[in-house]
């Protein structure tokens, strides 16, 4: 009993890291009683398969709390690993409201608590919505399960590799949205410079107040065109973001 007891704490620690920050089960917006009870029946299905990888319980207070302490750690970074790339469509989305002309207009994110543009908040609701519509929440999940292999549990993270593959994931972040937002930066910048043009052409035409609504009414358009192949593009980058994931563990 207290070998299952010593088990069942050390899986606990790691899932319930990772459901903290995984991305559309750990959203700040879910109930924290949904989150507990998702971690504690993952954590049951993974204790029959883990029951051979588990080390000897220690002897301390000290060194069972210092192996908790390092499931929790691993289990933080496989939620983060997930979690920073699906940050790429908010992102984008920060992206096009500054292209449009509507990153004056700011809201609070609720997991960050950072203000944000409206649209890039919008997008940040999007991307919980289309990974539980899709399935995709599955594959980290399965990562969660695969580590378990890799880093043995009460087993300390590796700090080294680990930062590595951390930097890797936040510029893979950069590159998805910077990818997501390129209609809007090359439209942007064409629009802007036309209406350079124009001001040089003509001075004393007042383009700003012409400016600024055709790049908001253009912008808006070109967004309700591109919407579906943007958030088709953005599914097909995380999947193939948590598939590695899935081969890094």
């Amino acid at each position: 009993m207290l070998r299952d007891a010593f088990a069942f704490s050390l899986i606990l620690a790691r899932v319930v890291g990772s459901v903290s920050l995984l991305p559309g089960l750990g959203e700040a917006a879910s109930p924290m009683m949904v989150r507990a009870g998702l971690a504690g029946g993952v954590s049951l299905l993974l204790l029959p398969g883990t029951q051979a990888l588990m080390p000897p319980a220690p002897g301390t207070v000290a060194g069972f709390a210092a192996m908790v302490l390092a499931s929790l750690v691993v289990g933080l970074w496989i939620g983060w690993m997930a979690r920073a790339v699906v940050a790429s469509l908010g992102m984008a989305g920060q992206f096009v409201a500054a292209m449009l002309g509507l990153s004056n207009i700011l809201t609070p994110d609720s997991l960050t608590g950072a203000a944000e543009p409206a649209l890039g908040r919008l997008f940040d609701l999007l991307a919980p919505a289309v990974l539980l519509a899709s399935g995709l929440y599955a594959i980290p999940l399965g990562a969660l399960a695969e580590s378990f292999s890799v880093i043995h549990p009460g087993a300390a993270l590796p700090a080294g590799d680990g930062a590595v593959l951390m930097a890797r994931q936040v510029s893979r972040c950069f590159l998805i949205a910077f990818r997501l937002a390129s209609p809007f930066i090359l439209a942007s910048l064409g629009w802007q410079t036309a209406i350079g043009m124009v001001a040089r052409l003509v001075p004393r035409m007042q383009v700003y107040f012409i400016g600024l609504p055709g790049q908001i009414m253009g912008g808006t358009l070109l967004l309700l065109v591109a919407m579906q192949a943007l958030l088709r593009v953005w599914s097909e980058s995380m999947a193939a973001d948590f598939s590695r994931l899935v081969g890094w563990m």
